[in-house]
């Protein structure tokens, strides 16, 4: 028999079963594009972290206090320090290392308050300079006073929180809101391009470090952000950091120095392994569609011994029928890998839609693995029936057909 006659044969003989084609499609796509949006949520969130990241620039530098040995992973959100990283610190840093931009950052939430409106917004204690690292946009008004360790009851408010506590937000400026207990007078409006692992900074407020200080009741600073002005190395600048911080502490190196693009590393290397673990979750799908393709083959077999006692009787061989069984199940595998890449496309394709800020992606890698993954599961589980259709007796097949 040749390829065409086997093709057409095939093709005949599942058209003859269309419950049977259309459950095992069904399941073959299912199987595909779960691997494939799995795999797209995974990319989405790398790429979604990566533009967090690149928003505040790879040449900035984060100090934290607390000293954690390491090469690159996660900073340490709190943790035992013998010292808290102080203004002072960063005055002294200022006088040593020239041509930084040092930004101090208190950081904590309070209920927002004017009139009966209230909202719980996240409160963030720096200096002017933040304007440059997290790319902030004037609006309106004017920006804090310029120096940060002046205690003053002065707020910048995000585009998004003025809206919220403003019926009209370009008459904030010089009205007054209560953070908590304390009550700040609007200088100005700012937007942001930038945010914070999704905190987005519109829904922020801005206030002096020394007021956040105060409000949060907080002698140290909660991280101290570093920028290079004149293109230092990073690794000799994260040194001189490290070397002068231990003067300032009396011997004792109690800060830990990170650079954004080896947070990055670190994070990308944690999604890339939640995306393995989802994919394979993904994976499991095509193990279940072969097992339910293997249950549907033998049942088929069972019902088909008189073909199968024909097509020996007309001078068909083991080989042959072997061929035509596996044939039958390639062409399943590929049809429903074929649809199932389409409908994984088209619900990637809904995704972006839906959440415009999520990148999802399917890489071209994977598509080609979750069709081939199909084809070799279609494979796999179809041998067994095949054999048995092929090991069949005629004469006990022919009888079987008898009525």
């Amino acid at each position: 028999m040749s390829y065409r006659d086997t093709l057409l044969f095939c093709l005949l003989a599942l058209g003859r079963q269309r419950g049977r084609l259309t459950t095992l499609l069904l399941a073959m796509a299912l199987a595909v594009s779960s691997v494939l949006v799995m795999t797209a949520l995974g990319e989405g969130a790398r790429g979604f972290v990566a533009a967090e990241f690149t928003h505040l620039g790879k040449d900035l530098l984060v100090m934290f206090p607390g000293r954690k040995e390491t090469t690159g992973g996660m900073p340490p959100i709190t943790g035992n320090t013998l010292r808290d990283i102080t203004l002072d610190d960063m005055a002294y840093l200022q006088q040593r290392i020239p041509h930084l931009r040092l930004v101090p950052l208190v950081m904590g939430f309070a209920e927002a308050r004017h009139g009966a409106r209230l909202r719980q917004t996240m409160l963030l204690g720096a200096s002017n300079d933040m304007r440059h690292t997290h790319q902030l946009t004037l609006l309106q008004g004017h920006w804090l006073p310029e120096d940060a360790s002046q205690d003053a009851s002065v707020c910048l408010l995000g585009k998004t929180v003025a809206s919220a506590l403003f019926q009209r937000p370009e008459q904030a400026v010089g009205q007054w809101v209560r953070f908590d207990n304390r009550r700040f007078r609007v200088v100005g409006l700012f937007s942001s391009q930038s945010s914070n692992l999704g905190m987005e900074f519109n829904e922020a407020a801005l206030v002096p470090v020394a007021a956040a200080q105060r409000l949060f009741n907080v002698e140290g600073l909660f991280r101290l952000l570093i920028q290079p002005l004149a293109g230092q190395p990073l690794p000799g600048l994260i040194r001189q950091l490290e070397l002068r911080m231990q003067e300032r502490h009396q011997g004792v190196l109690d800060v830990t120095v990170l650079r954004r693009d080896a947070m990055l590393q670190s994070v990308n290397r944690i999604l890339a392994t939640l995306s393995l673990c989802v994919a394979g979750i993904g994976a499991i799908s095509l193990l279940v569609a072969g097992i339910m393709m293997m249950n549907l083959a033998l049942i088929s077999t069972h019902q088909r011994r008189g073909e199968i006692g024909l097509l020996q009787a007309l001078g068909a061989n083991r080989a042959l029928i072997r061929r035509l069984f596996l044939t039958e199940a390639l062409l399943l595998g590929g049809a429903g890998a074929w649809l199932g890449i389409v409908l994984g496309y088209l619900l990637v394709l809904g995704g972006r839609l839906l959440w415009p800020s999520l990148p999802l992606q399917i890489p071209l890698l994977t598509t080609l693995l979750a069709g081939g993954g199909a084809l070799i599961t279609a494979l796999l589980f179809s041998w067994l029936p095949a054999r048995q259709a092929a090991q069949q007796d005629p004469v006990t097949s022919l009888h079987s057909a008898s009525p």
